[in-house]
């Protein structure tokens, strides 16, 4: 598994970014505090508080530097 920062500021931001990981067959978490969804949910991103960073856990042994170069727009 690995974890990330990811920002999510807006509504196309949130959009495109579950558009780029629905393309993986992996597991993907959002993480704001003691909130757990699944960041395939576009539902349950805007249930969070999107005005500061995100975690976001890739629940991969593979693939990371794929995963990794589609997310780069939502890095911090």
């Amino acid at each position: 598994m690995k974890t990330v920062q990811i920002s999510l500021n807006s509504i196309d931001k949130v959009k495109s970014f579950v558009n780029a990981i629905t393309q993986f067959d992996y597991d993907f978490d959002l993480i704001s505090g003691r909130y757990v969804i699944d960041a395939k949910s576009i539902m349950g991103i805007f249930s969070l508080d999107l005005s500061k960073p995100i975690d976001l856990a890739i629940h991969v042994e593979s693939d990371v530097d794929e995963i990794l170069e589609a997310l780069k727009p939502y890095l911090v």
